[in-house]
């Protein structure tokens, strides 16, 4: 069988395979949670400030956003207050168009923030103890810089890279330098509430698999989705892994080829940074398995690991899996797709 055919998408098979192999999710309701967020549209201040009077605009804009001011003046926009008299209006100048159409694609923000909410409810409900972010702040900087921070008390999302996969700065020769379609196709609204789950993630647990055996990187990748999946429920695989969704359907319907190439290659165990780079970095494809196949496999592969665990193990804390050794939880879980 080539590598292709492995990921031949067939209807029929693809749905029974889900349907047998996909763990069924208790979604706890969360719906009691009180959870205090205020959203902060900072680039609505930004873009309005007198480029005239630049001093006293910035300082009325700081009085308005303490804190992310700074942020957003120096470790954002990169400038220094020797610069900013020039830095921020050639900065207003060059996105503003893009400033005039994020208001037409977020003129109704609110959905998005209720999804963020409820997120947080989620975090909330398996993790009490973890001190919750109460803003939610919207921002527009360079296109090269951050699309999602975490601060001490908020959750900041950079605009500029949630504008729709066909928004024509990322089609543009220089997007497509920073940003192939690979990743392009994922700037979308939808992803917002993803990627500040995925920062409340890593914030509490920060990632430290780097030198570890490629399987204990996949486990610890895996164990991340799997965490992701709880916090956000009711979104689609296809958001919370990044894989189209042809790619994770193929996935799944190949999942015991996949595995098998890891073992008969040898690979689980492997250290060797150029190795594991290829099978847990972002990419169109895994190259050794066929165009069809998404980047990142490894991320697959760790979280049907960590599945077939938590399967094992029922009523663990999502904390005490969190808290496992990716190296134990490979071992007890003697994952072997059928």
């Amino acid at each position: 069988m080539t590598t292709n055919s492995r990921f031949a998408v067939l209807v029929f098979a693809i749905v029974l395979l889900l349907a047998g192999c996909k763990e069924r999710k208790e979604v706890p309701d969360v719906s009691g949670i009180k959870i205090a967020l205020e959203t902060s549209r900072f680039e609505k201040d930004f873009f309005a400030v007198d480029t005239l009077h630049l001093n006293n605009s910035l300082q009325v804009l700081n009085t308005k956003h303490p804190g992310f001011t700074q942020d957003f003046l120096f470790n954002i926009l990169g400038t220094t207050p020797d610069s900013a008299l020039k830095d921020v209006p050639a900065f207003i100048r060059t996105y503003n168009t893009m400033y005039q159409a994020s208001q037409q694609v977020f003129r109704n923000f609110e959905a998005t923030a209720a999804e963020v909410k409820k997120g947080l409810q989620f975090v909330h409900y398996y993790f009490p103890a973890y001190r919750l972010p109460t803003r939610l702040i919207t921002f527009i900087g360079p296109i090269n810089s951050y699309g999602n921070i975490i601060t001490a008390n908020a959750l900041a999302v950079g605009l500029q890279l949630y504008m729709g996969r066909d928004y024509p700065m990322y089609l543009s020769e220089n997007g497509q330098q920073l940003y192939p379609l690979f990743i392009s196709r994922r700037f979308e609204p939808a992803y917002i509430p993803v990627n500040c789950m995925k920062n409340i993630i890593d914030d509490m647990y920060p990632p430290n698999s780097m030198g570890r055996p490629l399987v204990e990187q996949m486990v610890e990748a895996g164990k991340r989705i799997y965490l992701l999946d709880r916090l956000l429920p009711e979104f689609p695989d296809s958001l919370k892994t990044g894989y189209t969704q042809r790619q994770l359907d193929g996935s799944y319907a190949s999942e015991k080829n996949i595995w098998s190439f890891f073992v008969q290659n040898d690979l689980l165990f492997s250290t060797d940074p150029n190795m594991t780079r290829d099978y847990l970095s972002d990419g169109p494809n895994t190259q050794a398995l066929g165009k069809e196949s998404p980047g990142n496999i490894g991320q697959f592969v760790g979280t049907q690991i960590v599945a077939k665990w938590m399967k094992k193990n029922k009523g663990i804390s999502l904390e005490t899996m969190m808290q496992t050794p990716p190296r134990k939880i490979f071992d007890e879980a003697k994952y072997k797709p059928d």
